[in-house]
């Protein structure tokens, strides 16, 4: 879940260059409270996004489930638009069948608003989405912002025009973008006449302003719009003809922008277009350098492009971004100079190098550092591997394996289980892309609850694990052993010993064993590969993974002691390693022992830092894992109340994964046990209304209530 929104739901901040347009916010703001679908529309870079966002804010308290921002720029196609719409709804829907099944779910019940910003390249996708939505869920409003009506029966439409040329707003967001005074007799006045009062076009003639002055700005403009079309610079064609004069004053301002950029400037707003989501410096480098951008020029090319506008400045993050109306402008350029191809390929090398890196440090002090950097970078990871999938099936078999894990751990289990089983379907590669590929198309089956399919992919991943491992020892030496595991089905590595991949095969039957109701199955499985195997649990990420599954076994056969100090063991190693995510898991799996040795007051403890490790990384599963632990441990305390309250949030983060509550076996039971002497402690009347009450206030509120307490010991 999202910490910093401050009300339920999640909205950017508005932009602090917002000018006028009181009229306009009146019209959306009545049309709202009336209407279950507005749609604002308008030329682009006329401002509807601005007007949303601040429609949407001031609208906020009218839907005690929240207002709610999706931004469908991203998108290059339609095929990840539920998906998209439901992250943004923090829906992190585990279960399998379609996706739109559950996003209806998850609003069904709810009062909100969900806003669809820039539907125009999606607009029948989203028309028929939101039909779905609206139909679904009474109470649900929909603000979109398009370049033509989505055509959704009861749509009320709000047409946005400019700001007034001639009038006051057009030269205060001049003075505001460009940082100096102006007067309406001035060469400011006419620049906004010009421009027709098109806010983005303002802003780029105020970039150029502070570069030139109004005067020469003025004087520019003056030349090549008095001038016949066929002597102004070229125009790009566009295939609406909607509002067609205002389309060619607002291209030609930013084909004048790009007239007036310097050649390698040029050069590099174009081959920046491949980027569909923020980027930062390093990537904007290995995409586009090349002839004469390279590591030297490139800095300054960009920070031109920033001083012009045409690139947004970097956020906290020192990431920078494009708007889509200029984006769309370079590649329409990078098309003519034949490098669309080229461009392209080397952004999805480099997401694709990006992200082999990421799976290669998952194990060790930077596992929180590349978590955080393929969540960064998910947008153009995912535009990467739609190229891939189009022009390199193995590759893109390769990028996926390397993400999947990550994005299956934040709860992007459909894109994850999507493009995992597309990669597989089309790649023929063997080995280790393949195996490791099958591994996390396994993890990310078993967290949906598909189990039926997940056994089979972990049988095809034990296989491919064998195959490749002996395969690569083969080459080494003629005098491989040959070991047997568990099921019967051999295994090879070096010198006849499991290797990581076998290793990692056996974590997920594990895993599936477990989940299932077989710890006894899942301690054989991994115990034997871990007897087999050379090297301790620190030695790799799959060896840490088989420790973590033998130890939740060993919690589910009764023998505490042992899971207890093995856990403990694995704990510490994993501080000294600063590895986060096993670490979280292992605080699960204290707290459960604590609970099954009737400590609960140690029990809450692991289920608080445990809470603490998913929070940071954005897990809403492990959340509300964490919070049932931790309720069930404050009702075996005798602490009704609080317990109740706990229970409460616990079920709102299990409605963001789209499922009903579930976990291991041995949670469940005692979880039923103790709610149930929680509610007769208190009296039923009152568990109730503190479990509502928590149910449906700010998710983030009480799960900061619900960390607030003793620590581990």
């Amino acid at each position: 879940m999202r910490e910093t929104a401050p009300v339920r739901g999640h909205l950017p901040d508005e932009n602090p260059g917002f000018v006028g347009r009181r009229t306009e916010l009146e019209r959306v703001s009545a049309a709202l409270a009336e209407h279950r679908l507005v749609t604002v529309t308008g030329v682009g870079g006329v401002g509807k996004t601005r007007l949303a966002l601040r429609a949407a804010h001031h609208a906020a308290d009218r839907y005690p489930d929240g207002a709610w921002w999706t931004d469908l720029t991203p998108l290059d196609g339609d095929r990840l638009l539920v998906a998209l719409v439901a992250d943004s709804v923090d829906l992190s829907d585990h279960t399998p069948g379609m996706a739109t099944t559950g996003l209806c779910r998850r609003l069904a019940d709810d009062r909100l608003l969900l806003v669809l910003d820039s539907c125009e390249h999606l607009a029948e996708p989203c028309a028929r989405l939101v039909a779905e939505l609206l139909a679904a869920a009474p109470g649900l409003t929909v603000l979109a912002t398009s370049r033509r009506p989505l055509g959704v029966e009861g749509e009320q439409v709000v047409h946005l025009d400019p700001l007034p040329p001639a009038g006051g707003d057009a030269l205060e967001l001049l003075r505001r973008a460009a940082g100096e005074e102006f007067t309406a007799a001035g060469p400011a006045g006419e620049i906004c006449v010009r421009l027709e009062g098109i806010p983005l076009a303002l802003e780029l003639a105020a970039a150029q302003i502070r570069l030139q002055g109004a005067e020469a700005v003025r004087d520019q403009l003056g030349t090549r719009f008095d001038a016949p079309p066929s002597a102004r610079f070229e125009l790009l064609a566009h295939t609406e003809r909607v509002w067609p004069s205002r389309h060619q004053t607002l291209r030609a301002a930013i084909g004048w922008s790009h007239e007036l950029s310097a050649p390698l400037e040029r050069l590099l707003w174009a081959r920046l277009s491949v980027f569909r989501g923020p980027f930062d410096l390093a990537s904007a480098t290995a995409v586009c350098i090349g002839g004469p951008l390279n590591r030297a020029t490139l800095p300054g090319a960009l920070d031109g492009l920033v001083r012009a506008s045409v690139v947004r400045p970097p956020d906290a993050g020192g990431r920078l971004r494009m708007l889509d109306t200029i984006r769309a402008y370079g590649a329409t350029w990078l098309d003519r100079t034949g490098e669309t191809g080229t461009v392209a390929d080397r952004h999805a090398a480099h997401f694709r190098g990006l992200a082999r890196r990421g799976e290669t440090e998952w194990h060790g002090a930077r596992q929180l550092h590349w978590y955080r950097t393929v969540d960064a970078h998910h947008t153009d990871l995912r535009t990467a591997l739609d190229r891939l999938l189009r022009t390199d099936p193995d590759a893109a078999l390769d990028l996926i394996g390397s993400v999947a894990f990550a994005w299956s751990c934040r709860g992007r289990l459909r894109e994850a289980r999507d493009g995992l089983e597309q990669a597989l379907l089309l790649s023929g590669a063997r080995g280790r892309t393949r195996a490791r590929a099958l591994w996390a198309l396994g993890v990310t089956l078993v967290l949906q609850g598909e189990f039926g399919p997940a056994q089979d992919v972990s049988e095809r991943c034990a296989r491919e694990a064998r195959y490749t491992e002996y395969t690569e020892h083969s080459e080494h030496t003629e005098d491989t052993e040959y070991a047997q595991d568990a099921d019967g089905a051999g295994f090879a590595g070096h010198h006849g010993r499991p290797g990581d991949l076998t290793l990692d095969a056996a974590a997920l039957a594990g895993l599936l064993a477990l989940t299932t109701g077989r710890p006894m199955a899942a301690h054989v499985v991994v115990g034997h590969v871990l007897d087999a195997a050379r090297g301790g649990p620190a030695d790799s990420a799959a060896r840490l993974r088989c420790h973590l599954v033998r130890v939740f076994a060993l919690t589910g056969l009764g023998r505490l002691g042992e899971a207890r100090d093995r856990a403990l063991a694995l704990r510490n190693l994993c501080e000294e390693l600063d590895e986060h995510w096993t670490r979280t898991a292992l605080e699960y799996q204290l707290a459960l022992t604590g609970l099954l040795e009737g400590d609960p007051a140690t029990a809450a403890g692991h289920a608080r830092a445990m809470l603490e490790g998913t929070r940071g990384l954005g897990a809403s599963l492990g959340v509300a894992l964490g919070l049932d632990v931790l309720a069930t441990a404050l009702a075996a305390a005798g602490d009704g109340e609080r317990a109740a309250d706990v229970s409460g949030t616990g079920e709102a983060y299990w409605r963001s994964t789209g499922q009903p509550r579930r976990g291991l076996p041995g949670l469940r039971a005692l979880h039923e046990k103790y709610t149930d002497t929680a509610r007769a402690t208190i009296g039923e009347p009152a568990y109730e209304e503190i479990f509502v009450r928590a149910l449906t206030g700010l998710p983030q509120d009480g799960l900061d209530r619900a960390l607030r307490g003793p620590r581990r010991t």
